[in-house]
């Protein structure tokens, strides 16, 4: 009964023993799968932060490069253009100098009949070179042109005008001569004018319209909003002298491409033509400039 009783207690221990091992097992693989799962997790959001690092090194490498080659794109750019206007420039200084020769025959004869009137608007900075500005009067006046208006937005030419007068033999413009006929004149006749010429002329003909409006008012009552148009600014401008002739052409020197202030009200039909810097003017320029003009068709409108 005593071995009976010793080999069940074996038996039974036995049981118990595979019946807790299972269990065991199974808390060990649970513990473990407890243990990976963070590991796991830390570990793939270590490779997402490690591919959106690389993929903005990536991008910033192409942005890099796209900025090289737009860099590189306007280099070249910029040199075609700058080389095209070489090109031109070495052009039009041979043009100049094969009319200045004599070479092409439609230039050697100008009928300057169209031009009555000119003027010469000239960069303040390039106004002060005094001989340069008498040189180009004197091509002018030798090709037949004697009425000239000489501008400049600071009124430098104005300070040096008596020795551009003397210099080429001229007479100074009058404002009592605007009305009188510019054809065929017997001596050069040269008009001075700067920026501070047209605010005063407007400035005196606007207070001219007022004082009239003012005056109307208190003799019939209200005359409501004041409305003047063109042809009363026209009459004040002339009251008070400075209307002046309205210039056929006008040349531009300078590296501006506009008018600089020349007085709008004088240049309504005026043709515009842009010459350079004054420093590089040449005497064909200025042939094949008046000679296109004189070639010009002009339509006014109705």
């Amino acid at each position: 009964m005593v071995e009976i009783s010793s080999k069940a207690q074996r038996a039974a221990s036995r049981w118990r023993r595979l019946a807790i091992l299972p269990s065991q097992k199974h808390l060990s693989s649970a513990k473990s799968r407890t243990l990976r799962t963070p590991q796991l997790f830390l570990g793939r959001t270590i490779r997402f932060m490690d591919l959106r690092v690389e993929t903005r090194k990536a991008f910033f490498r192409i942005g890099q490069i796209g900025v090289l080659g737009l860099r590189v794109l306007w280099k070249f750019l910029h040199l075609l253009v700058g080389i095209w206007y070489q090109a031109l420039n070495i052009i039009d200084m041979l043009e100049s100098c094969f009319i200045s020769c004599g070479l092409f025959k439609k230039y050697k004869s100008l009928d300057v009949s169209k031009l009555q009137y000119l003027a010469i608007v000239i960069e303040s900075e390039e106004a002060c070179q005094t001989y340069r500005v008498i040189e180009l009067l004197r091509w002018v006046a030798a090709m037949g042109i004697k009425h000239i208006c000489l501008y400049d937005m600071e009124g430098v030419l104005q300070k040096s005008k008596e020795a551009i007068i003397k210099e080429c033999d001229a007479k100074l413009w009058q404002g009592a001569e605007a009305s009188e006929p510019l054809l065929d004149p017997s001596q050069l006749t040269l008009e001075f004018a700067s920026l501070s010429d047209g605010k005063e002329g407007v400035a005196k003909a606007a207070n001219l319209l007022f004082v009239k409006y003012l005056k109307l008012s208190e003799q019939g009552g209200d005359l409501g909003r004041p409305n003047f148009t063109e042809p009363q600014m026209e009459e004040a401008l002339r009251v008070v002298g400075f209307a002046g002739p309205e210039p056929d052409l006008l040349l531009v020197y300078g590296p501006a491409r506009c008018h600089l202030g020349f007085p709008a009200w004088r240049i309504r039909y005026t043709e515009i033509l842009h010459m350079g810097p004054l420093k590089s003017m040449r005497y064909g320029s200025l042939i094949k400039a008046i000679h296109r003009f004189t070639t010009v068709l002009q339509n006014y409108g109705k």
